[in-house]
């Protein structure tokens, strides 16, 4: 597609809605909501469910507290007849879940339809028929005032058989392909509908609104909404709900402004699944509410179980950047997102109120049964701060601030070289064998401090280790063991070095050692090194570390 074609695509005209309210507005409580993923989702697969899945699915439904399921088009199938049967049979449905069933306008599937509805006591029937211009001009051929009566048949044939239904009977009606339907034509079906109906506070009416095709922006969506609660006749017995697909990629934003704009209810599945572009995602609906301090009334405390499920039961894989729940969106490979993580949840535990307040993660992990081992993952693209979060986080090792940019360019050069992420193990490896395991310029045997020497501060030592394969004693004294040892590597040692910095912790469940020291050495050829050690013993550790940053100075 080089240039749009001339005359072939029009811009969706803009809705006459004079003084519109609905920007204004904001969403403060959860919609009604209903899930559709046992029909409209269900009717979007290559293959589709089996009675066994869906009734794993029903189950997951409950679970997260839907109280409106449309469990499917029980006329349409036996698959979707035998369902029905099966959770009036099992008694699965517990008394304060709404059933809901498609049927179309014809009497021998409304038949079907109020046959598989025995035995349910609360249940809505969704009679839909298409209204829009198009289907009205291309499919059907009939005028605005056949589609009504079309309608208003279907009416009468529910309406009659709910009259000996046993429990309770809703109607929910569909114009079909709304958002292609004129608002004057789309309010007048609606009104004829709910007439006919008998709306009244004892027989409120569902009328739902599907962006069957999204075809327009979402304030577009949203104007239509307004537009019609201002020419709904008794709006006050009327749930308005959306049924938004997402063909324009925008079906959140467009619930979401409908929602603004009065929208009682939202039609949508889990993941999005659904005819080509999908429905509305309710997971992202409602883990935004969420975000924004609203309750959204349905429980995604683990939604590693939901998409376990939704995948098994769908056989469709879940893209790794689904928002909330994909593999990677708490993961972070930059490097400045890294850092910015890593001060966040540090700042996040050590403060008193519980705003949550982390750069970059907009709803905490663990909120959704996520977990912080998985935020940071190290590629070429990572910096010092991931390299430090991975290696404190996964292992115990506390890496002093100075210590970072060392660390992160060593773990870069591998990636670099790799061309591929590394794993929190690999890692691990990497700091190991760079400050455990380098090569041998000076090797540490032992050292004795003399305690009861000490007089002012001052410690002395007796040192051991092996130099171009002499083994060397030797004694120094200082202000500390270290001090001390670096005095007495200086009798025999020919190669200066200033020590710069040091750093100690005690080690957690993660580590085999009972402490870590670091050091940062500043040598005359080489520049500044750290080096780690780790010892039962602290000062010993810290004797380790000074002998680790010789050895990376000098094989460097």
């Amino acid at each position: 597609m080089k240039h749009a074609q001339s005359g072939k695509y029009r811009p969706y005209p803009k809705i006459d809605l004079p003084n519109r309210e609905w920007p204004d507005n904001t969403i403060d409580q959860a919609p009604i909501w209903c899930s559709v993923d046992l029909r409209d989702g269900n009717q979007a697969l290559v293959t589709p469910m089996n009675l066994d899945q869906k009734l794993e699915l029903f189950d997951l439904l409950l679970k997260l507290g839907f109280k409106t399921i449309e469990v499917g088009f029980p006329s349409a199938s036996k698959v979707e007849f035998d369902f029905l049967r099966t959770l009036v049979e099992r008694n699965l449905i517990p008394d304060d879940v709404t059933i809901q069933v498609l049927v179309q306008a014809r009497e021998h599937l409304i038949d079907k339809t109020f046959e598989a509805l025995q035995g349910v006591k609360k249940a809505i029937v969704h009679l839909y028929n298409s209204t829009s211009v198009a289907q009205r001009k291309i499919v059907f051929k009939k005028e605005q005032d056949e589609i009504i009566a079309l309608a208003l048949e279907g009416v009468d044939m529910v309406k009659a058989r709910a009259v000996h239904h046993a429990g309770e009977i809703m109607l929910e009606y569909s114009p079909e392909s709304f958002t292609g339907t004129e608002l004057e034509f789309a309010a007048r079906i609606c009104n004829a509908v709910t007439a006919r109906w008998g709306i009244s506070a004892e027989r409120p009416v569902v009328i739902n609104l599907p962006a069957t095709v999204e075809m327009a922006t979402p304030n577009i969506y949203a104007d239509q909404v307004e537009w019609m609660g201002r020419h709904l006749d008794n709006r006050e017995h009327v749930l308005i709900s959306t049924h938004t697909h997402n063909d324009r990629g925008t079906s959140v934003a467009a619930t979401e402004l409908a929602l603004l704009a009065g929208a009682d209810r939202v039609e949508g599945t889990l993941l999005s699944n659904g005819e080509r572009t999908g429905n509305v995602d309710i997971i992202t609906l409602a883990l935004n509410m969420y975000t924004q301090g609203v309750d959204p009334q349905l429980d995604f405390s683990d939604v590693n179980t939901v998409v376990d499920v939704v995948e098994r039961c769908t056989d469709i894989e879940t893209h790794v950047r689904h928002p909330y729940v994909g593999e990677l969106v708490y993961t972070a490979f930059s490097g400045s997102h890294q850092d910015a993580i890593n001060k966040g949840l540090a700042y996040q535990r050590a403060k008193h109120e519980s705003f949550w307040e982390v750069p970059y993660l907009p709803i905490d992990p663990a909120d959704v049964g996520r977990t912080y081992e998985s935020i940071i993952r190290i590629n070429s693209q990572s910096g010092k701060g991931g390299v430090a979060y991975i290696l404190e986080e996964k292992f115990g090792y506390q890496l002093p601030k100075k210590m970072h940019p060392e660390i992160g360019r060593i773990v870069q050069s591998v990636t670099d070289k790799e061309g591929r992420e590394l794993t929190p193990e690999e890692i691990l490896k990497i700091f190991e064998t760079t400050y455990f395991e380098p090569p041998v310029h000076i090797e540490f045997i032992d050292m004795a401090t003399r305690s009861e020497t000490a007089k002012d501060g001052v410690v002395d030592c007796r040192l051991t280790y092996r130099y171009h394969g002499k083994e060397i004693v030797a004694e120094g004294q200082g202000n500390g063991p270290i001090d001390a040892c670096r005095k007495a590597l200086y009798a025999d040692y020919p190669h200066h070095f200033v020590l710069r910095s040091y750093a100690e912790h005690s080690c957690g469940e993660k580590s085999s050692a009972n402490a870590v020291a670091y050091i940062e050495i500043e040598t005359e050829d080489y520049g500044s090194f750290f080096g780690v050690g780790r010892d039962t013993d602290i000062t010993i550790a810290g004797v380790k570390a000074l002998f680790s940053a010789l050895n990376r100075a000098h094989s460097s």
